[in-house]
């Protein structure tokens, strides 16, 4: 049996990109059961790419109800119905079997990895504050995406003079705009931009100076984009919500390596149960930014651990 709950998670505050805001995590939890074990995923279904609650939740249940984890690629395509179905067969596999997750992959033990903290869109002040709010974290990730962002991010650097910062810009740059502001992005020491051009609309990428590494996200979901890729950009973001699943990110990243890109894993706002999948791609890449969690006013029992360390793998009371 496969069953769907809609599900919302309050956020700690109002959280802005370029494209809106939001004060809850919208999420729909998946429950797969056999033989009295349940294993259960989560995803976020995302306007960005004509998803909704309701379209998502349609999607899974039209699926078989003994659907496989192989068959499932086929049946339905890369996005977050794939997805929370695909880890929840991950996570009844590890039921039953009594085996990690990461064990059944053919993967090395996880351990912690430090993850970026992200500052939402606001005016320049309110930037300034929350980055001297978070300056003690060991990566900070800025959201831009408007033609005045300059401003924005000499706050930000002012708040947390001495923080890693990545940014990214959501696809709400143009050529010139971002041309304008690279030199300024390494002068403030941010050591990569996150999709400056609308997905679809960046072939100039390949023809425009890239002074630092710029990630493909909204330009990246599986391994089909990756042809698409080529010349435009130096770093793929993974999301589990894009690429359908942990099967399908697992692949990604071989072949993602394999053709030289470096790798960010990252995730839409979601709970510590659409994180637990995530951890495991996340094991040594470039950037992780697994951060859903701690922008939560609530989470899900047996939430994952934030330290020092980063972000942990996941107990097995709470995935996999």
């Amino acid at each position: 049996m496969i069953s769907v709950q809609s599900e919302a998670f309050k956020l700690a505050e109002v959280f802005t990109i370029a494209r809106g805001s939001r004060t809850e995590a919208k999420v729909l939890t998946v429950r797969v059961t056999r033989d009295g074990i349940t294993g259960w995923g989560e995803c976020v279904p995302y306007a960005r790419y004509d998803e909704t609650l309701d379209s998502v939740t349609a999607e899974i249940n039209g699926l078989p109800a003994d659907v496989t984890r192989q068959a499932l690629q086929d049946l339905l395509p890369a996005g977050a119905a794939r997805n929370a179905v695909d880890c929840a067969l991950w996570d009844l596999e590890a039921k039953q079997t009594g085996r990690r997750v990461w064990d059944l992959a053919g993967l090395a033990k996880p351990g912690p990895e430090i993850t970026a903290f992200t500052l939402s869109l606001a005016e320049p002040d309110v930037m300034e504050i929350k980055a001297r709010e978070h300056a003690h974290r060991p990566l900070l990730k800025i959201k831009l995406g408007t033609p005045d962002d300059m401003a924005r991010l000499e706050a930000v650097r002012r708040g947390a003079p001495n923080a890693p910062i990545v940014v990214d810009a959501n696809e709400g740059w143009t050529a010139e705009v971002y041309s304008e502001l690279a030199p300024h992005l390494l002068r403030l020491g941010v050591q990569m931009v996150e999709q400056p051009l609308p997905a679809g609309q960046d072939d100039l990428l390949a023809e425009i100076e890239r002074p630092l590494p710029v990630c493909a996200d909204e330009s990246c979901h599986d391994r089909a984009s990756l042809p698409g890729l080529a010349g435009k950009y130096d770093m793929i973001n993974i999301k589990l919500d894009k690429t359908g699943g942990l099967t399908e990110a697992l692949a990604l990243r071989i072949e993602a390596e394999k053709q030289g890109y470096d790798v960010m894993v990252g995730c839409m706002v979601g709970t510590s149960l659409a994180m637990a999948p995530a951890t495991l791609i996340a094991q040594g890449v470039a950037v992780t930014d697994l951060d859903g969690p701690l922008l939560l006013a609530e989470d899900r029992d047996n939430a994952l651990n934030f330290d020092a360390e980063g972000v942990h793998p996941p107990k097995a009371a709470l995935w996999g």
